[in-house]
């Protein structure tokens, strides 16, 4: 389900501030930001959530973003994120599903629809114990939960080891 957030509430301005971080001058109005709310994922989420936290004896959770299509926020939302699409914009680090704690990184994969708008998830995401990745990787090495560039990407390879929790629509 997708609630709208309205724009005078502590949790629209805090996304919006975050947002701004790194997308300043990169865009020229949030359309809507939307809360996704599906509890069967969010359930399996945060049983993958404690289980992170009792093996490593701390909370590796971030808070990242994925850009995407229209279309793909669509099937997001409805189906998570979805490893069975990995490598559609590439492989890099790895054969898996892409975050980043940059915002403007990630707006080069939120394409325009007809009407110029894009679209960006803010996922809570397990990060777990992370390696460098490399393009061949399908999974992490033995001992490690996902993979990243050493900076602000982090691949992921596990469906339930992310949580799309809100959708920005920007122009």
């Amino acid at each position: 389900m997708r609630f709208t957030l309205l724009r005078e509430t502590e949790e629209y301005n805090s996304i919006v501030t975050k947002f701004n971080e790194a997308m300043t001058g990169k865009y020229t109005e949030i359309v809507r930001i939307e809360r996704i709310q599906n509890e069967t994922w969010y359930m399996q989420y945060l049983t993958h959530h404690l289980e992170f936290k009792s093996r490593l004896g701390m909370d590796t959770e971030q808070r990242l973003y994925h850009g995407s299509t229209k279309e793909a926020a669509d099937d997001i939302v409805k189906s998570w994120f979805n490893r069975s699409f990995a490598g559609v914009n590439g492989t890099v680090y790895g054969v898996g599903v892409y975050f980043s704690s940059n915002a403007a990184y990630s707006h080069g994969y939120a394409r325009p629809n007809e009407n110029g708008e894009r679209n960006m998830f803010v996922a809570r995401v397990l990060v777990g114990k992370t390696t460098p990745g490399s393009s061949s990787m399908k999974t992490p090495p033995t001992g490690s939960d996902s993979t990243t560039d050493g900076k602000h990407i982090f691949v992921t390879y596990h469906d339930v080891q992310a949580y799309a929790e809100y959708l920005i629509t920007y122009k």
